[in-house]
């Protein structure tokens, strides 16, 4: 008996259910992953839809957890195909009965799914399980997706007060030493993708390597090691450097590390070490990642629309002068132009950046904020669908902000980088 265990956003072997379900099963488990050519296509927007930064994160991942499952004797079979071409043929090559995978509700991946369901043997069947949440679907204190609130704040208090978090789940036991298929195949090249080799310019505030190996490490730096967690509401909003900020986001958004391990991770620092603000936020923020979560959810494709969730309507501009301006750092404002040059040379932007940047774009200079989000889709390490597309959202007065703000830019620069640290390191160098 042979089950299937197929990776998406979900790049790792602690704390991932369906590996869990599948070796529990008691099958022999093989495991797949595509390079589907339709993510490394140009976008409606005329972006490449995965750039180079977020490939080679992805690439490294992928070839991180190939070893990985290896040591529990499972295959990891990797493709540069559509699942929709592969996997009818392992089901049928493998007399395939059972395939486990992390649940997806966004539109492309959504469609996936159905598709291949449509288009198998009715006898296979499909276990799917929400696995990137911190607050579990079945935990949280709503009746349905429907009545998840608008507001963040109203999420949070209630989930805070009515969820239990679960703990995370173990690297499964090895499997039996045979399980392992003597098939190979390879990994991709960047070439294979379509892309261009590039070299990490040494500024980046992002110089990981990937990879559920290179989380943990990063987890164990940041919170154990440095105790840099201490201080985490305090130098969050910083510009410069490697340790203002976890950068917990790149590894949480694909999958290669989970939120409920960064959470318990949290919790035993606060009972060994200390508990203050600065752990607290940590946690807030993988709250935020999942209200954003739960606002896809709860509303579909209203979050690619141009009219948001609130379904507002703007005399929204996509003037091509004014991208090339915003893209290659040519705003009137030089915190706006340091932050657009930061992404463009290493796939990362600090928070602060991302907000401001967003705000100029879609408040000031009124274009179509999916053209921002497209572009930070094609751009950022940690690229996450619901956060990218929701903070777009929020950025541009479509979402869920209800103060609708717009950010007073050359406030916020002296505010954040009152030395022009920030800017003297990428527009003076």
């Amino acid at each position: 008996m042979n089950h299937l265990l197929w990776f998406r956003n979900d790049l790792r072997t602690i704390d991932n259910t369906s590996l869990t379900e599948a070796v529990k099963s008691g099958a022999n488990v093989i495991a797949v992953y595509c390079f589907d050519p339709r993510h490394y296509k140009q976008t409606a927007f005329g972006f490449n839809k995965t750039g180079k930064f977020r490939a080679q994160f992805l690439l490294e991942t992928v070839e991180n957890l190939q070893k990985n499952l290896e040591k529990l004797n499972i295959t990891l079979l990797i493709y540069q195909e559509t699942p929709e071409t592969v996997i009818p043929k392992l089901l049928k090559e493998h007399k395939i009965s059972r395939v486990f995978l992390q649940k997806e509700w966004t539109a492309e991946e959504r469609l996936v799914s159905e598709t291949l369901k449509k288009n198998t043997d009715a006898s296979v069947k499909w276990q799917e399980c929400y696995d990137q949440f911190l607050f579990h679907p079945t935990e949280i204190p709503f009746d349905d997706f429907s009545v998840i609130p608008k507001v963040f704040t109203d999420f949070r208090k209630k989930c805070e007060k009515q969820c239990q978090i679960l703990q995370p789940l173990k690297a499964p036991a090895p499997l039996r030493k045979s399980s392992l298929l003597t098939i190979q195949t390879k990994i991709p090249t960047f070439t294979d993708l379509g892309l261009q080799s590039f070299e990490r310019d040494p500024r980046s505030a992002f110089p990981f390597k990937s990879g559920e190996h290179a989380g943990w490490e990063r987890m164990e730096n940041y919170i154990w090691k440095t105790q840099n967690l201490k201080e985490y509401k305090h130098t969050r909003n910083g510009l410069v450097g490697t340790e203002y900020s976890s950068k917990f986001s790149a590894w949480l958004a694909n999958g290669s590390i989970s939120a409920r391990s960064i959470y318990w991770e949290v919790k035993k620092f606060e009972q060994e070490v200390t508990k203050n603000q600065d752990t607290y936020w940590m946690i807030f923020e993988l709250i935020w990642r999942d209200f954003f979560k739960y606002i896809s959810l709860k509303h579909g494709d209203a979050i690619f629309k141009i009219g948001g969730i609130l379904e507002k309507e703007y005399q929204w501009k996509a003037e091509a002068d004014k991208k090339e301006d915003w893209i290659h750092g040519k705003t009137k404002y030089d915190f706006v132009n340091a932050n657009m040059i930061e992404i463009a040379l290493t796939g990362w932007m600090s928070n602060r950046g991302r907000q401001n940047v967003a705000s100029f774009w879609a408040k000031e200079m009124e274009q179509d904020w999916r053209i921002g989000a497209s572009y930070f889709e094609s751009l950022l390490i940690d690229y996450d669908v619901h956060s990218n597309w929701g903070n777009w959202m929020y950025n541009a007065g479509v979402g869920n902000d209800p103060r609708d703000r717009k950010f007073n830019i050359e406030k916020q620069a002296n505010d954040y980088d009152p030395n022009q640290e920030f800017i003297g390191l990428w527009l003076k160098n």
